[in-house]
């Protein structure tokens, strides 16, 4: 959601960047050095691990993407970040600094990931506040809040909400195509269409997807710079079951292309492709539910006003 809070449903107008130079007036190469190679001292491992298990996965492949588009999110905000008046707040900065870094410790130590990525934001906030103050962690703070969509969650607990959501989409699916007249017949998240069976895999109906449609949605609104808070919330909530019928379109494809190709199509590219339907049918499904809340939301102001 956008930084700014309340107002009216538009987008705030652009700022002209055509003639901002590459980087800040005074830019230090030695501090930014110092930092940069830092944080790949202390994540550059983290990250190798990683793009060799949890990344190379279909259900957490968003990973890279996230951190990519984070960056370059903050990359965004240097000129403003630089420009802002230095008031260090070096209490709170270097508190949450240790605790980043104990955090950090603990995580690499007992091998868990998500403590061990999870401390970098800490990190990169602490730093924010050591060097710029409360002002400069405002101006990055969607940056940071994007990042948490690339920190993996504990196994438990996908486990634990992907097996309800595999087995709701594969129940809506299954009865969409026996409706349809196909021979379907379902077994927990197993669908038997004709002679094939299928069955439905994480990455077609799990948590991190939701959490991949649910990062894009943000990311959406942060682009178009909304400034009506309801707006926003109400967008972001409709994500969840928006980003679930994505995931019963993606199975009925999968489905449908085995019945009529056999079950080698279904397994070959088919199943990737099927994965960019996913995010085009969420994207339309947003575009749409966010035209529908601001003609709804104009017309409660107009109706408001008069």
């Amino acid at each position: 959601m956008s930084a700014a809070l309340g107002g009216q449903d538009e987008t705030a107008p652009s700022k002209g960047r055509s003639s901002a130079p590459l980087l800040p007036a005074g830019f230090d190469w030695v501090v930014f050095g110092a930092l940069v190679a830092g944080l790949l001292l202390l994540y550059g491992p983290a990250y190798g691990e990683l793009a060799r298990t949890i990344w190379a996965t279909d259900e957490q492949g968003h990973g890279p993407i996230i951190l990519a588009v984070s960056i370059w999110l903050l990359w965004t905000k240097r000129h403003e970040i630089a420009a802002l008046p230095a008031r260090p707040a070096a209490g709170a900065g270097w508190s949450l600094l240790a605790f980043a870094l104990l955090l950090f410790t603990f995580g690499r130590s007992q091998h868990i990931i998500m403590f061990e990525i999870g401390s970098q934001i800490l990190l990169l906030v602490a730093l924010l506040l050591v060097f710029r103050g409360w002002a400069a962690l405002h101006a990055a703070w969607f940056a940071l809040f994007f990042m948490l969509f690339m920190v993996p969650w504990p196994e438990a607990v996908v486990a634990a909400v992907t097996g309800p959501l595999k087995a709701a989409v594969s129940a809506v699916a299954s009865d969409l195509l026996y409706r349809a007249g196909y021979p379907v017949g379902r077994t927990g998240v197993m669908l038997t269409v004709g002679p094939y069976e299928l069955m439905v895999a994480d990455a077609c109906a799990g948590l991190n997807s939701m959490f991949t449609l649910e990062a894009l949605g943000m990311l959406y609104m942060n682009l178009m710079h909304y400034t009506n808070t309801t707006r926003n919330a109400l967008l972001a909530l409709l994500l969840v079951p928006t980003a679930f019928a994505a995931n019963i379109v993606r199975v009925l494809i999968l489905v449908l292309v085995t019945y009529y190709f056999g079950d080698a199509a279904g397994q070959s590219f088919v199943h990737g492709f099927a994965g960019i339907v996913l995010f085009v049918v969420a994207l339309m499904l947003m575009l749409v539910l966010d035209r529908i809340l601001g003609v709804f939301l104009s017309a409660y102001r107009k109706e408001a006003a008069g």
